[in-house]
Parts: structure tokens; sequence; C-alpha cells
């Protein structure tokens, strides 16, 4: 199926890894012009060469921290100079800090709300007047299944389910400039230096247990399974998906292996 994205100019925050990563490597393939911010140089570098290599794309990359102030604005605006204007977006960036709810902090719930929910806000917010200025646009949310499946980590879910109502309301306030706001909540995700990729190698029998019991397929998913649903949605075959939540997480059960362990 041609997706109708060729030409395009697609961002995506945190995209030198993971979901991100291949969520931008999906888009480039679709011949979208691709812009992805990083935290770290190195990271970018990797990830920017490795678009390129694809052919023809046009890429650009910017090193931010999307949690500081203004980074996620000073991304979006020199990805839209440089591309051309902004015609879909991909607020990837997520994660959690602090333990369980009991042990964790206030600052703890306020930088997982930044990570999330947050740069999800101001990275629509300043993509939105680009998208209104070529008649119209697409952003999706990664959220997560922990957003509406509730375990252990209650920061971290609530910030997701707040991602999860934020594009439902969004869909119907940015309506009238033609732009789309749809979250893709994946299940647990492994991949190369990731944190279940971690987590296995620590503690191989709890994980091998989350496997067998949680995953209908007995596994995880990939990032590329959740990039081929990001791309879908952005695009105009899914002209008539809009404020939804989309799962993408084969079926699990159970969010997290942390229902196992406590508050470790």
């Amino acid at each position: 199926m041609d997706l109708g994205l060729n030409g395009k100019v697609a961002l995506v925050t945190g995209g030198s890894r993971g979901i991100g990563r291949a969520t931008a490597l999906r888009l480039a393939a679709e011949g979208c012009r691709v812009a992805i911010c990083a935290r770290t140089a190195e990271g970018l570098e990797q990830a920017t060469a490795e678009l390129r290599r694809l052919g023809e794309t046009e890429v650009y990359g910017v090193v931010a921290d999307v949690t500081a102030a203004g980074e996620v604005e000073r991304f979006i605006d020199q990805s839209a100079e440089t591309l051309g204007g902004v015609d879909l977006l991909v607020a990837n960036v997520g994660g959690m800090s602090g333990r369980g709810f009991l042990s964790s902090t206030p600052e703890d719930w306020l930088r997982t709300f930044e990570l999330n929910l947050f740069h999800a806000v101001r990275a629509i917010r300043a993509a939105a007047p680009y998208m209104i200025d070529r008649g119209g646009g697409s952003a999706v949310t990664i959220a997560s299944i922990s957003g509406w499946k509730s375990g252990p980590r209650a920061q971290y879910g609530t910030a997701k389910a707040a991602e999860i109502f934020l594009a439902g309301s969004l869909a119907w306030e940015l309506a009238p400039h033609r732009i789309r706001v749809n979250t893709v909540s994946p299940g647990s995700t492994i991949f190369p230096g990731g944190g279940w990729e971690r987590y296995r190698e620590a503690r191989p029998e709890v994980f091998a247990e989350f496997e067998r019991e949680e995953f209908p397929w007995g596994r995880l998913g990939t990032p590329e399974e959740i990039a081929d649903v990001v791309a879908f949605v952005l695009s105009e075959r899914a002209s008539w998906v809009n404020g939804a939540n989309i799962p993408v997480d084969g079926g699990q059960g159970r969010p997290d292996v942390f229902a196992k362990l406590g508050d470790e």
C-alpha cells in the first residue's frame, strides 16, 4: 500500500533509538523528509547517518533535551526552516523518574510528566502553526498501554493516560485547521540497548516468566511493529482516524513486570 507520504516533512522527537528511530526510518523509507532530535550528539549522528543511507531522503538532526525550556520549540522551528515546513509530527519521547508510589517524590512525578505529557503538548503547539500554513497535518503521540492497564509505577501510567486524553481533545480543537491528532500505545517493546533488553540480562528468569504469561505469542513487540502503525496513522490512508488511541501490544496482559517485584 502506498501511504502517500512521499515529500512530506516529518518530525520525530527522540528519533535516535528504539521506537523513535524505527519510526524515522519507516517515514524516510516512505519518502518523507525527516527531522529528528536526540539528547546526545553521538546518538544523533549515528541515527542521521543511518537515515541518509536510505537514499535521496533529506535528513536534519538537532541535539535537544525536550524537557528543557524552549528546546522542543527550537527543534520544531529549526526543522521547519531547514526542511520547508511541517506536515507530520511524532511526539515519541517518554520515560519515567522514580520508583513506587510510596518512595517516589513530587520531583519524580514532575519529571515523568515533563518527559511524556508536557513534551507532547509543547511539540504539538509548536508544530501546529506550520501545519496550518500547509493546509493541515497529522500528529501522533506515543503513549503506552500503561495509560489504561493499571500497574505499579503510577506516575508513568498517569502521564500516559493524560497523553491519550490530550490527543482526543486536540482532535476536536484542531479539526477546523485540518490537523488530525491520534495516539499509538505500544505494549512492552524490546530493542538493542533498551530497558527490556537490560532487564532480560539482569533478571532472565523473571523476564522469561513475564514473557510467557503476559503475551499470547510469547514475546515482546519490536520497534518496527510500532513504527508501521505510526506511519499508517500519520498518512492520508488513515484520514478518518482522529482522536483515536490505537494499542499495538500483541494482546499483552499486564503492562509491566513490576507487579511481580513490588517496590524494588
